[in-house]
């Protein structure tokens, strides 16, 4: 056995030195190639800019607009501010549209001076993203869209009870008015006004979109959090629309979608831009990816009814537009109405949804029934104790106590299979050339000792739903995101910021900057090394594998999964940790009833110097 321990290690560190060696000697020297390569084009890229003033140069080679900063892209149009509670901006007069937009409540980075959330960025901006509400129509003259130029009385302000109006005549008998006013939270309210001053009858469509100019900058590598393209659609029972970016653009162009009300929209992780329409109205929702001068243009967007309008009268269209954080209470507060507790048959009664299902904005996955109950006790916790990385701690615990039943089970089974686990190594030594027999033998000492060894599986698959969705809700909740611990966790939804490789930030240097190893050894800190613990105590409690390669590869898990989950958010790996703490007493205290050695035993036996196994 220390023979085997001693190989494994050998096997490790060859690995990581041959690892390092081909990041400095091959991966390294091409990095620095292909750098000064781009750092050679985008001059070349600069002197071209520079001899053709206004235009860059594209992916194809050709020239294009240059993308402007934000505060570039905003200084191109006239604007009224924007100032709630919530959110700070401003609503461009050309377009008419709410297209510049922070909130105030959530900042970029941990420092309370940093600056907040950028939501909406302009047209013209580098990655704009925006919303825009327009009207269509046949030889009716120039219709309101992005370049339209609206007027507004000046000094106005949009503040919650203090709408803005803006005005647009296209001179040819269409006179258009919107109003467009905000509450204190995050729902903007569109009304626009069609007025007919010719001697016809026009028809003309509504139509309202969100654009979003390539990915976004901050897109998330984790495959288990939604982010793209969403809406719930449909003429009689919704259904939830989700596709992922690199989806989205594999799937265009997309079939259009009619819906009876419902919503559409771009979510990311935390945050979402929803077009709401009137909830009684017909509209046909699309969502398109358009190439444009090297850049996809992703857009949800959706067009309601055409509508007549005879000459001296005026039709009516609103819609809403949700830009704001994905926080559970507002979702509900929405899709209810204000002041509405739903009673739990209502979740899906879309009759009884103002927004029908709008808390779905939040990717709740596969095992939303399971999801969204562990989602409402964690927020008890977390209202009763105030630190959300307890608040997981008390979950994960509750969790256990519910589950005790199913675990106990198992870690019986398992406590069984390792006593007797001496005795089927001599039985598979003894019948080593017949299979057979060897399985009959064990089954008839399984049956002797009164052991199940499919027990140990069955309670651990069902509880498999139950740890996944607690891991759903972790990853998606915005309560996690920059909520401290204890400590040196002051975020616990980054990476743990120690690592043992600058012996916890003693040594003044990054880790991180390593090419290729450097993300897997950047965050190796105290929770990621008491997590591979964790594990390793977990394993070791267990009964041995019967195949000695599978023994070694079991053996390495622990040192596997201590590297990948350190770059994962803290807190959870607090709660993998928290969870292994948990499953080690359980399982200390079954096998000290049955009476089976484990490694804490050993462990306070060298501790101590006496034997603290059971008897």
């Amino acid at each position: 056995m220390q023979n085997d321990n001693k190989n494994t290690l050998v096997f490790i560190v060859s690995a990581l030195a041959i690892l390092i060696g081909y990041q400095f000697f091959v991966l390294g020297p091409n990095q620095k190639k292909q750098e000064a390569a781009a750092r050679a084009k985008k001059a070349a890229e600069a002197q071209a800019a520079a001899a053709n003033p206004g235009m860059a140069i594209g992916p194809d080679g050709k020239p294009q607009p240059i993308k402007l900063s934000r505060e570039a892209a905003k200084a191109a149009s006239p604007r009224i501010p924007i100032d709630t509670p919530t959110l700070s901006g401003s609503v461009s007069l050309k377009s008419g549209s709410v297209d510049d937009l922070l909130l105030k409540r959530y900042r970029q980075t941990t420092d309370k001076a940093s600056p907040p959330v950028e939501l909406l960025r302009p047209a013209g901006a580098e990655n704009a993203f925006f919303t825009l509400f327009g009207w269509s129509g046949q030889n009716l003259g120039a219709m309101p869209g992005q370049d339209t130029v609206w007027t507004a009385a000046p000094g106005q302000t949009l503040r919650p009870g203090s709408p803005v109006t803006l005005t647009y005549d296209n001179g040819a008998g269409l006179v258009f008015n919107r109003t467009i006013a905000v509450d204190a939270d995050a729902m903007f309210t569109v009304t626009d006004s069609v007025r007919n001053n010719g001697g016809q009858p026009v028809s003309i469509t509504p139509y309202a979109s969100v654009r979003r100019w390539g990915v976004p900058a901050d897109l998330g590598k984790n495959h288990i959090v939604h982010e793209g393209a969403i809406g719930m659609l449909g003429e009689k029972d919704y259904k939830l629309e989700q596709s992922k970016y690199q989806k989205w653009k594999k799937d265009k162009p997309q079939q259009t979608i009619t819906s009876v009300g419902g919503w559409t929209g771009i979510t990311d992780k935390y945050w979402l831009t929803a077009l709401i329409p009137t909830q009684n109205e017909r509209i046909n929702a699309q969502y398109n990816v358009t190439p444009v001068g090297g850049v996809d243009v992703y857009e949800a967007n959706f067009a309601a009814v055409a509508k007549t309008v005879n000459p001296g009268q005026a039709v009516t269209e609103t819609t809403r537009l949700f830009a704001g954080a994905k926080t559970v209470p507002l979702l509900r507060k929405y899709e209810y109405g204000e002041g509405q507790t739903p009673a739990w048959w209502q979740f899906w009664d879309k009759k009884a949804q103002a927004i029908p299902r709008f808390e779905w904005a939040v990717d709740w996955g596969m095992f939303a029934l399971i999801t969204r109950p562990i989602f409402n006790v964690l927020e008890v916790f977390y209202k009763l104790v105030g630190n959300f990385g307890i608040a997981i701690m008390l979950l994960t615990v509750t969790l256990k106590l519910l589950l005790y039943p199913l675990a106990d089970k198992s870690y019986e089974s398992m406590a069984k299979m390792k006593k007797v686990a001496p005795e089927v190594e001599k039985l598979r030594a003894k019948h080593k050339e017949d299979p057979a027999k060897q399985q009959q033998e064990m089954m008839a000492l399984y049956a002797k000792e009164k052991i199940n060894p499919f027990m140990g599986c069955v309670p651990m698959l069902i509880q498999i739903p139950v740890f996944y969705s607690l891991y759903k809700v972790l990853t998606v909740t915005i309560e996690m995101r920059h909520a401290p611990f204890f400590g040196w966790i002051q975020d616990l939804s980054a990476p743990d910021p120690t690592t043992i490789f600058n012996l916890f930030g003693l040594i003044p240097w990054d880790p991180g900057m390593l090419p290729f190893v450097g993300a897997m050894i950047a965050h190796l800190g105290v929770w990621p090394l008491l997590y591979g613990f964790t594990m390793w105590l977990t394993t070791a409690m267990n009964p041995p594998a019967g195949d000695p390669m599978q023994q070694k590869i079991f053996q390495l898990f622990p040192i596997i999964f201590t590297f990948t989950l350190s770059g994962f958010a803290v807190g959870l790996v607090i709660y993998w940790c928290w969870s292994n703490v948990l499953t080690i007493i359980q399982q200390y205290i079954i096998m000290r009833r049955y009476k089976v050695e484990n490694p804490i035993d050993k462990i306070i036996g060298r501790l101590t110097g006496k034997s603290a196994t059971a008897t």
